[in-house]
């Protein structure tokens, strides 16, 4: 049975200081200095959570794709996937009210099972998050167009979605305040467009009942519709991630292991219940379905928005979709930098001295924050320039390896179990909790196996077909390498694999060099 511990809410009264305090106290009790400010409450922590899973960002600039591999009873992989995405949040939840420690799936890894696993599992997160922050800015350069009456190119592309990484990087320098009040701001702006546009569709311009949703329009061809629906399920796989930023911020949040549970939770049902919504809607408002198969219409959302909104108002929606894209890039970078701090506080990188180092006027870390917004830009460029199907493949792996980071830290949860760890934060799941690993595990591990299956005809290059394949073993090839030569995992004398109660550092030899 989910269990919790109730606290006051956080203020600037003696109380509010004596929260502080205690979770001061609770970092120092876990190996760090509380450096970070505690500005973000609960609703600014699930607005940072939503707007990194943006449901606007992840129907927008999948529709098209998952409608043309299965049709609309695609709709179901966000179902599917909020519900197996619900049960990773569960363990999440445990874990981080247990180690509230900036960085998220790197220093739970740490203490659920040792240091070279929250290395891997780290290394492979961070490049997932890179990619992720790189496909949404350029995602976002089409609405820019739409806005402003223009095709993008490859150089405009790269330069808009620089552009953007750049103007979050100095909001996110800012500091926690001014990221709490902006992701509070972008998920009110996203969920009312949402509402609005959902809500206008579906009373005013439904072409189609709801039977279409069981209705395949001959996506699978001469096999079963299983295939299809696999592949038309990047949909709801790209789109379930992001809760996991409620706690790569944990050092920035008044009573974390009670308050970011919570905001984990809702992050999932109510971006969850607005995807549903505006795909829906979208479905169900589409004139020609045999002309998105076809490919004749390549943008379904933008020609729906046009033809029902008229010019004006189209632009209005593309403003607000505009604010979803931005906030969710501020998102994703607030995370990066968490991590990339939280890695190089531990002395796990290359650069650590520079990547650590801290603003106390504004309590954020501004080397990692602007290694954060370079890296992604560099990554547009580079892809830009391989192919014209680069934001598809750049999805394709950041989902992928996100979904495979998630695991290693299911699995070392469940290693952890199995050595005696008994979750003993202010949220627990008590007797569920094993189920709920197992089946969270499963989950996952299908999800990624989904993911990363080649797809596709002859027509399709073999490069094409194994690229989220190619891509993963890129990137852990690298860092097993680095990890192998550089042994930086043993650098640091931060505990480590002492969630089943035995407190372990490295050994003095462990830190030399």
């Amino acid at each position: 049975m989910v269990s919790e511990i109730a606290a006051r809410p956080h203020d600037r009264s003696p109380a509010g200081a004596g929260r502080d305090d205690e979770d001061a106290r609770r970092l120092a009790d876990l190996g760090y200095e509380s450096r970070f400010e505690r500005r973000m409450g609960l609703w600014e922590n699930f607005a940072l959570g939503f707007t990194y899973l943006s449901p606007v960002v992840g129907v927008y600039s999948t529709f098209a794709l998952a409608f043309a591999a299965g049709g609309p009873p695609m709709i179901w992989s966000i179902l599917i996937a909020g519900i197996g995405q619900m049960l990773v949040a569960l363990v999440f939840a445990e874990i981080v009210a247990q180690y509230p420690l900036a960085g998220g799936v790197y220093p739970w890894a740490r203490r659920l099972v040792g240091r070279g696993w929250a290395w891997m599992t780290g290394w492979l997160y961070g490049w997932a998050l890179i990619a992720t922050v790189a496909s949404v800015s350029t995602g976002a350069v089409v609405f820019v167009g739409a806005l402003f009456g223009f095709t993008p190119t490859r150089f405009t592309t790269v330069l808009i979605a620089a552009g953007l990484m750049l103007f979050a990087m100095l909001v996110n320098l800012s500091g926690t305040k001014v990221l709490g009040r902006v992701a509070m701001a972008g998920f009110v702006a996203e969920l009312v467009g949402a509402l609005f546009v959902g809500g206008y569709l579906l009373l005013f311009e439904r072409h189609h009942d709801l039977g279409v949703f069981f209705d395949g329009l001959g996506t699978q061809g001469d096999g079963t519709y299983l295939g299809a629906f696999l592949a038309a399920s990047l949909l709801g796989l790209y789109l379930f991630y992001g809760f996991e930023a409620c706690g790569d911020v944990a050092e920035e949040v008044p009573d974390p292991g009670r308050t970011i549970p919570k905001a984990m939770r809702r992050t999932i049902y109510i971006g969850g219940a607005a995807a549903l919504l505006v795909t829906a809607a979208l479905i169900l408002a589409q004139p020609d379905f045999g002309a998105i198969l076809s490919g004749e219409q390549a943008d379904p959302v933008g020609a729906v928005l046009s033809d029902v909104f008229g010019s004006v108002g189209s632009k209005v929606i593309t403003v607000i979709v505009l604010i979803s894209f931005v906030s969710c890039i501020l998102s994703l970078q607030a995370a990066a930098s968490r991590l990339i701090f939280s890695y190089a506080r531990d002395r796990m990188v290359f650069g650590s001295g520079a990547l650590s180092r801290f603003s106390p006027e504004r309590h954020v870390p501004p080397v990692a924050l602007t290694v954060a917004a370079l890296l992604p830009a560099a990554l547009v460029a580079i892809a830009e320039l391989i192919s014209d199907s680069a934001l598809l493949r750049v999805i394709s792996f950041a989902s992928a390896g996100i979904y495979v980071a998630f695991q290693m830290v299911v699995l070392a949860a469940l290693i952890a179990r199995s050595r005696g760890w008994i979750p003993s934060g202010r949220f627990t799941l008590g007797r569920w909790g094993v189920p709920v690993n197992v089946a969270a595990l499963i989950y996952g591990v299908a999800g990624a196996l989904n993911l990363a299956w080649p797809r596709g005809g002859d027509e399709v290059a073999w490069s094409d077909k194994w690229i989220v394949v190619l891509g993963l073993a890129a990137v852990l090839a690298v860092g097993t390498l680095y990890a192998l030569i550089a042994r930086p995992h043993l650098r640091s004398d931060s505990p480590w694999g002492d969630a089943a109660g035995s407190s372990r550092a490295a050994a003095p030899s462990d830190t030399a060099g």
